[in-house]
């Protein structure tokens, strides 16, 4: 088991004015990462212990 993570979260930035562009590498990484199949990350599942956090998570 994972721990829950939400990348849809909605946070006010502190500058109003810093915002990612649309082309921005950050877009693209994410995406690439979300086509991962989740059957890849099948040997990093454990049954004991605290829940790690998602792989997917850790690669963005």
């Amino acid at each position: 088991m994972f721990k829950q993570y939400n990348m849809n979260q909605v946070i006010l930035p502190l500058d109003l004015e810093m915002k990612l562009q649309e082309n921005d590498i950050a877009f693209t990484v994410h995406d690439l990462v979300e086509q991962i199949p989740n059957e890849a990350f099948a040997d990093f599942l454990r049954v004991t212990g605290c829940p790690a956090y998602h792989p997917r998570m850790m690669m963005k």
